[in-house]
């Protein structure tokens, strides 16, 4: 066997493993896609920050937070439920746009709905950067937010195909990694913006997505489609020719022909989304609910909306807050090259684990440290050294995040499904990404005034909730070819007993 090579969980068949420039240069294209959706996470907090986006749109917030009366909440301040509505309607927005965007990419390929993605995300960047009112202002983010939804769904998928079994982990992961330099580019955009005299540097950091918009636009282009989708398209010749391509070999005879079992399958289900909820795919139906619902109950994307406010909140000047996003920014973005580097070494279920419990370690502790200071009534001021302390288990948390569940919510469900309901599952997985991730723009600043110092304690609950449920109920899944995936499921305590021997098998019909 070549090196690099993979056996089958069967043991009878043979994978090629290697990584080719033409597969690395086609995934980080394609994972391009992830800048939009990380830019407009980073972005999003920034601008909220801005006394100058606030005087202008949300002038009842900027008024409330710029009270001298030292009796003021501190934890209510940036309490508006419009304010909310900015951010929140990008998330609603993805969350349709990714049902569309289920049947675009099995009818007509990956690449088409990544095109669809950068276009409509150049159309959103104008309105906002233009935005007179705060109408302008939601309708260019929901405009965003529909080519979110298209990214998020075409290219994790994308990625997974494309990789070889080996490297699947580490190439997929590109997806969150471009999430996490995009947040990081916003939070220094913000950073510079926010400091530009006459009060429009908001309008250059809001314009400024269309730059990845337009990498992926391009990119999209030039992009081959994935051999999976060719099959299931009908044209299998031409798949073969780019398998062997992708793979840098011409022995790809049996992950072709695998791909061929598994797209006379699809071919033979004429409706992937009512098939779905069929027992044989208990296993994956469950874990494309679940996990994406527990990537966002970890709070990860409410408090990087809300970076730069919840610092300001909690005692930071406005450039202060603006400059500790961007430290968590950096942080994050360095955590995730720590997921690449071991993911298809220890394994998901490894991560997950050590990374759950880091994190509802930090969160206690951020929630307590908050606590001591402000109490229940919100009134206090920090230390330098103690806000220092504040950030640094935050940075940890995020740090936790960035090489688990950040990146795993992304790969293990574009992984686990088989070809016949693979996009009706993805959009499983960006739909309540999305809906779970709106319901937190919209309520977190509401939750943090009701609920107070609490909030830290109710998020490290849930990850203390999604860390039993990885150790009980989620296989591991490294170094197994995505067409096999289902001899996983079969072999696993739980998941086995919904699964039929003959269902057990590739290109079982």
């Amino acid at each position: 066997m070549a090196g690099g090579d993979i056996v089958s969980p069967n043991g009878n068949k043979k994978y090629p493993g290697k990584m080719t420039f033409y597969v690395f240069l086609a995934c980080l294209l394609a994972s391009s896609g992830g800048l939009v959706f990380g830019y407009d996470i980073g972005v999003s907090g920034g601008v909220t920050s801005m006394d100058s986006f606030l005087v202008k749109f949300f002038p009842s917030v900027y008024n409330e937070e710029k009270k001298k009366n030292t009796s003021t909440n501190q934890y209510c301040k940036f309490d508006s439920q419009l304010l909310t509505a900015f951010t929140s309607s990008l998330y609603l927005a993805a969350l349709i746009a990714s049902f569309f965007a289920s049947t675009m990419t099995r009818v007509f390929g990956r690449r088409l709905s990544m095109f669809v993605s950068g276009i409509v995300v150049l159309v959103g960047a104008a309105v906002n950067g233009a935005a007179d009112n705060v109408f302008m202002l939601i309708l260019g983010r929901i405009l965003v937010g529909a080519g979110v939804g298209f990214a998020n769904q075409s290219v994790p998928v994308y990625l997974s195909e494309m990789a070889p079994a080996r490297l699947r982990g580490m190439l997929n992961i590109g997806f969150q990694l471009m999430i996490t330099i995009g947040i990081f580019i916003a939070n220094f955009i913000n950073y510079g913006t926010a400091n530009i005299s006459g009060g429009w540097g908001w309008r250059i950091s809001l314009a400024l997505v269309a730059i990845p918009a337009i990498v992926i636009t391009l990119g999209s282009l030039f992009l081959p489609d994935t051999p999976n989708s060719l099959v299931e398209r009908g044209h299998k010749e031409k798949a073969k020719v780019i398998l062997s391509k992708i793979r840098g070999t011409n022995e790809i005879q049996d992950e072709y022909d695998d791909l061929v079992k598994a797209s006379e399958e699809s071919v033979a289900i004429k409706h992937p989304w009512s098939n779905i909820i069929k027992r044989k795919y208990r296993p994956q139906l469950t874990m494309a609910l679940l996990i994406p619902f527990f990537q966002q109950v970890t709070g990860i994307n409410a408090l990087m909306l809300y970076a730069p406010v919840l610092f300001k909140i909690i005692g930071f000047g406005g450039n202060a807050s603006l400059m500790s996003a961007l430290i968590i920014g950096l942080v994050k973005l360095l955590s995730t090259f720590v997921s690449i580097a071991i993911v298809d070494k220890l394994g998901r279920r490894m991560l997950l684990l050590q990374g759950g419990t880091q994190m509802i370690i930090c969160q206690i502790i951020v929630g307590t440290l908050i606590w001591i200071k402000f109490g229940t009534l919100g009134e206090a001021t920090l230390s330098k050294a103690y806000a220092r302390c504040v950030v640094s288990f935050i940075c940890l948390y995020m740090a936790g995040f960035a090489w688990s569940w950040g990146p795993l919510g992304w790969l293990i469900p574009s992984e686990i499904f088989p070809l016949e309901i693979r996009s009706a599952g993805q959009s499983i997985n960006v739909s309540i990404n999305m809906l779970v991730t709106s319901i937190n723009a919209q309520v977190f600043l509401a939750m943090f005034c009701r609920m107070k110092f609490g909030l830290f304690y109710f998020f490290s609950g849930w990850v203390i909730i999604m860390t039993i449920f990885v150790a009980l109920f989620l296989p591991e899944t490294k170094n197994v070819p995505i067409e096999e995936m289902k001899l996983v499921w079969k072999k696993h305590w739980f998941w086995g007993k919904f699964i039929e021997d003959e269902d057990a098998h590739v290109g079982n019909i």
